[in-house]
């Protein structure tokens, strides 16, 4: 039997989203900018290093992290849909989780790998 199981995708606390990147081993630096087009600098609440590059989620008006950053030209060097699956997989994991927690406090979580 196989189940189905949907997971929030839209990321929105930074604990969380830092605590994911760190797991995949991608050293994130909390606040910071990246170098956007035209030299400009665009400010992110996290950064990661990948491949020569950056990464960065940067805080919308409606409270959600948007990723930023040259996807076309990470893309050449680094899988990146395959890392940013990873993250988006991750961190709705440890929401999941920390939901399930805080409504069944008793409750013991175990998380196979």
């Amino acid at each position: 039997m196989s189940h189905l199981s949907i997971l929030p995708t839209v990321v929105s606390d930074l604990d969380h989203l830092v605590a994911t990147l760190e797991e995949l081993g991608a050293n994130p630096q909390l606040v910071g900018e990246l170098q956007g087009f035209n030299d400009e600098q665009v400010p992110v609440a996290v950064k990661v290093h990948l491949a020569g590059d950056q990464l960065g989620w940067q805080r919308q008006p409606d409270g959600s992290l948007a990723v930023v950053g040259d996807l076309q030209r990470l893309s050449r060097s680094l899988d990146v849909q395959r890392f940013l699956a990873a993250v988006t997989r991750g961190y709705a994991a440890r929401v999941a989780v920390a939901q399930a927690l805080r409504e069944l406090p008793q409750a013991h979580v175990h998380l196979a790998g």
